[in-house]
């Protein structure tokens, strides 16, 4: 009889099974079995189509010792997608959650692959999971599993579950976040290579769930909650993936500004301070990363930004200014650029900080890296835009940053657009005359031109052209190098523009050029 044959006798036998007779169904189980290991094309679904399904579930309620190697059969169909959904509409996973509390290691390991596989990518199983209280059964399973290999089995279960907003709010208010926190404590300071994975999977597993809001805000418990102190010793500790998974749960606690007002008051920032000044030399860069993104979040309420000031952050964060990885400077400049937000001291302690800015002309012409490229450009433009400062715009201009803002000022992006716009009509109505030579030299004129002329060109960045010129034309040199190439044609333009607010602000300036205003 050929493999084919045999196996189709076997389904037979197993879905006309209405009597649980152990010992008949175990050689059909194993033909089953062996056909799933040879992994033949479809042999999963054919047997999930077969209508073995509800035998299956049956011997699973029935907990009888053939439950470990229908869990194993199960587990093994549940490899393929197309299977899964018959699983779910078969109950085999209501059947299967009790299995979680067994005492036999291989029942437990084959019972959470079997979850973990239906459950992969697929809402409608999660959900299911849900009513039948799964996260307590883990928790129970978690707190008392002897040794890795069961910690391990929890712990994929979990990170498989986690990824369900339902599941992640049932999974605090059950405890597993706790339960995790106290597993990391108590495996911490060794070197053993399983504990060391348990740590990983089970620090990356908090931070996940901590993605949640509702999750979240429990773990954090204003401040006092369990894993939010846990979180705390992490971001102290030598372990380089609990420094990681310390920072980037800090990132996520501070997704709120009530949560990110208690941790500075908490006092937070001297301990990602001095773990990323840890990393600056060949250190970490996923560390620092985090560390900085942190830093950023912590930074986005406008009373936090002073505190920071206060606090010398500013002065520590210069720092990092060493690093010469791209995505730290990328990070380390949108942290600086979120403290000078609305800043007015703060853009002018760092806007008149040479050492700064010649780093950040250096990153301005990474020409590699077009993100760390945009986020210097973004910031010089911020130095400038927050300080509002004579002494600010006169650094930038003897740094050579005038030319980096007029290129970005031409960016694919209208945000950044419009950010460099601002900064040069702001920097010409302050100092003019720091600005002249530069604008000149950077052909400014004849690139604001080809912006009104834009015939897809969107309509605030026109706006603040228009902002730009008009602040140009109010010093009797510019206005006649704006005559020289013929702007009053371009303004024409735009008189009867759809906007009526770019129209009438065309016309202004038009009247100011031609001197009727």
């Amino acid at each position: 009889m050929t493999d084919t044959d045999s196996l189709s006798e076997a389904l037979k036998a197993i879905s006309v099974s209405t009597e649980l007779i152990e010992e008949e169904l175990k050689p059909h189980l194993d033909t089953v079995l062996a056909a799933l290991l040879e992994k033949k094309k479809d042999a999963a679904v054919e047997i999930a189509r077969s209508g073995i399904l509800p035998t299956l579930a049956q011997a699973l309620q029935s907990k009888t010792w053939l439950s470990c190697q229908v869990a194993l059969v199960v587990a093994e169909m549940a490899r393929e997608a197309a299977v899964r959904e018959l699983c779910i509409e078969a109950g085999l996973v209501k059947v299967l959650v009790p299995h979680l509390n067994s005492n036999n290691q291989e029942v437990l390991l084959n019972t959470g692959r079997a979850i973990g596989r239906i459950c992969f990518d697929n809402c409608s199983a999660r959900e299911a999971l849900t009513d039948l209280n799964v996260a307590e059964v883990l928790t129970f399973q978690l707190r008392r599993a002897p040794d890795a290999e069961r910690r391990h089995v929890i712990l994929e279960i979990l990170s498989s579950l986690g990824e369900s907003d339902t599941l992640k709010l049932q999974f605090a208010e059950s405890g597993v976040p706790e339960a995790l926190s106290e597993m990391i404590r108590g495996l911490r300071g060794g070197s053993d290579p399983h504990d060391l994975c348990s740590i990983k999977i089970a620090s990356n597993l908090i931070v996940s769930l901590l993605l949640g809001d509702e999750s979240m805000q429990k773990c954090f418990g204003e401040g006092s909650g369990l894993v939010y102190q846990d979180v705390l010793s992490w971001l102290q500790s030598s372990n380089t993936q609990l420094q990681l998974s310390g920072a980037l749960a800090i990132a996520n606690f501070a997704r709120n500004d009530s949560n990110c007002v208690k941790m500075l008051d908490l006092g937070v920032v001297p301990y990602i301070l001095t773990l990323l000044e840890q990393h600056v030399d060949e250190g970490d860069v996923s560390v620092q990363h985090a560390g900085l993104s942190a830093l950023r979040n912590l930074a986005i309420p406008a009373t936090n930004k002073v505190r920071m000031l206060e606090d010398g952050v500013t002065e520590r964060i210069k720092t990092l200014l060493r690093s010469d990885m791209p995505p730290v400077q990328f990070k380390l400049l949108g942290a600086l650029r979120m403290m000078v937000d609305g800043q007015e001291e703060t853009a002018l302690v760092l806007g008149k900080d040479s050492v700064l800015l010649s780093r950040v002309m250096e990153w301005c012409e990474a020409k590699d890296h077009a993100g760390v490229r945009g986020e210097a450009s973004r910031l010089l433009a911020a130095l400038i835009r927050h300080s509002r400062s004579s002494e600010v715009v006169q650094a930038v201009a003897k740094a050579d940053g005038v030319r980096h803002l007029i290129s970005m000022a031409t960016s694919e992006h209208v945000i950044m657009q419009n950010e460099a716009l601002v900064a040069l009509a702001i920097a010409s109505a302050i100092d003019i005359e720091s600005m002249q030579e530069p604008f000149r030299g950077a052909e400014l004129l004849p690139t604001l031109k080809k912006m009104l002329e834009d015939p897809v060109g969107a309509v605030e960045v026109k706006f603040s052209a228009l902002g730009l010129i008009c602040s140009l034309a109010n010093s009797g040199e510019m206005k006649e190098d704006l005559n020289s190439v013929n702007m009053r044609e371009s303004l024409s333009k735009l008189v009867d523009h759809s906007s009526s607010k770019l129209a009438s602000q065309a016309q202004s300036v038009q009247a100011i050029l031609s001197g009727t205003s």
